[in-house]
């Protein structure tokens, strides 16, 4: 880890939540804001080679593999604590698909939980969803997802299709694509007007959205080479004000 450099926070980041509501923050920004090099991401990536089987997906498919934990963060004191391991919930009106009940979803490992990328990426998009609207105290609910795609099975980002996920502010962070296609992000308004497509594809490309405004998406994955499989691996990190 370099040493983060001494920052505004994120401007171009709090205006666009502030306004429409979603911001793409390049790589290159990111990395600048927390001190994270590029050997840092790459080290950072081994963490989703222990990710396990999600068992809760009604619509049968075997694609994703992943984890779960939360944190409290005090974003103008920089204070991070892991919370308690606790089952996962959404509502079914949030979340119609996998929603309505527990999951009991496998622990975040003690090496992810304290990895200093993580800690500095997760208290750096605090202090900007505190400048957006003045809230201190925050839920961080963390996700790191793998997508396996192959040529029996597609992987599915987003299977519920275009959603919310009940939260204040929702970003996904880019950290692997391999052998993949597809995967392409979208926001939007309530009404549904088109706010921003991307395709995160650096580690650490970020997308960023007020969740009680907008509404996202991400398309499917396919093998580039159908011959051999691929992942897509992210890290959905979901901030509840407290």
């Amino acid at each position: 880890m370099t040493t983060a450099v001494a920052h505004t926070v994120a401007p171009d980041a709090v205006r666009s939540l502030a306004g429409p509501g979603g911001h793409l923050m390049p790589s290159a920004a990111l990395s600048t804001l927390a001190g994270v090099s590029a050997g840092d991401w790459a080290r950072f990536a081994a963490h989703w080679d222990e990710l396990t089987l999600d068992t809760y997906m009604a619509d049968g498919g075997t694609y994703r593999y992943r984890r779960y934990g939360q944190f409290e963060l005090d974003a103008q004191a920089g204070e991070l604590t892991l919370l308690p391991h606790a089952p996962y919930r959404q509502e079914s009106e949030i979340n119609p698909l996998n929603g309505g009940i527990e999951r009991f979803l496998d622990p975040l490992t003690d090496s992810f939980a304290g990895d200093p990328v993580l800690r500095s990426v997760l208290v750096e998009l605090g202090r900007i969803f505190t400048a957006v609207d003045g809230t201190r105290n925050w839920n961080v609910k963390l996700h790191p997802y793998r997508i396996n795609a192959s040529a029996d099975e597609q992987g599915q980002p987003a299977p519920e299709g275009r959603h919310r996920d009940g939260v204040t502010f929702i970003t996904s962070l880019m950290i692997n694509r391999t052998n993949v296609t597809g995967g392409e992000s979208g926001v939007y308004t309530d009404e549904g007007d088109h706010l921003l497509t991307t395709t995160l594809s650096e580690p650490g490309d970020l997308l960023l959205g007020d969740d009680r405004r907008t509404l996202h998406s991400v398309t499917p994955v396919q093998p580039a080479d159908p011959d051999l499989a691929g992942h897509r691996d992210v890290l959905v990190i979901a901030y509840t004000a407290r």
